[in-house]
């Protein structure tokens, strides 16, 4: 078992986590995926065991459309601060901290959109929106032909601890993605990059089956 401390890892790895967010949140803003202050990011930094890993994430309450020195902090994994700061992280960290645990990620992105929360909805009897041979399902690196994939959806309960049993039990290793119900989308993958691609494929599989769902007059 690793015991790195968070004064172990190299500060040029720190200021790239700092400089991925910061790109994405601006990538993301512009898309309309931060309604008011909603939405979470968060990167890792340093060496990985289930029990051990550190990582950035935005802070809570900041509007995410702008640039600001109060935007992060780094965390540990049980969510708490790493350095002196007066910044809470987001109320939804303890979700990060789950599923960094589960997978070992390096990257973890969260949304709100219209498309995930309705879908979630929609198909929220089954659990999970599924989604039959769309070429966009390469970009969560699953490559069979017409693949079906069903993307798992948790519960939303104002206490976040209430959740995160769900996302234990839930969390689908082929499938880098989990939905709140009528909140939105937490995707994954190794690095800034690949969560970043994982969260736009999801986007669009979601737009996909809503318009789908609409053409065919389902009920």
């Amino acid at each position: 078992m690793s015991n790195m401390a968070f004064s172990d890892i190299k500060l040029e790895h720190k200021q790239q986590a700092l400089a991925d967010l910061r790109s994405v949140k601006e990538l993301f803003a512009s898309r309309g995926w931060f309604a008011g202050t909603s939405g979470n990011l968060s990167v890792r930094v340093g060496d990985y065991t289930p029990d051990e890993f550190y990582f950035a994430i935005t802070a809570s309450g900041k509007d995410k459309t702008v640039h600001t020195p109060e935007d992060y902090l780094f965390v540990d994994k049980d969510g708490k601060a790493c350095e002196a700061t007066s910044l809470k992280p987001s109320a939804e960290t303890l979700i990060h901290n789950e599923i960094y645990r589960l997978t070992g990620a390096g990257a973890i992105f969260h949304v709100h959109s219209v498309y995930s929360a309705v879908m979630s909805e929609w198909f929220w009897e089954r659990r999970a929106v599924p989604v039959d041979g769309v070429e966009l399902i390469k970009g969560l690196n699953i490559w069979d032909e017409e693949a079906h994939i069903d993307i798992p959806i948790v519960s939303n309960f104002a206490e976040i601890p209430r959740i995160v049993p769900e996302v234990t039990e839930r969390l689908d290793k082929r499938i880098p993605g989990i939905i709140l119900r009528k909140h939105g989308i937490y995707a994954w993958g190794a690095n800034a990059f690949e969560a970043k691609r994982h969260i736009e494929a999801f986007e669009f599989l979601f737009e996909y089956v809503y318009r789908w769902e609409m053409l065919n007059g389902r009920k």
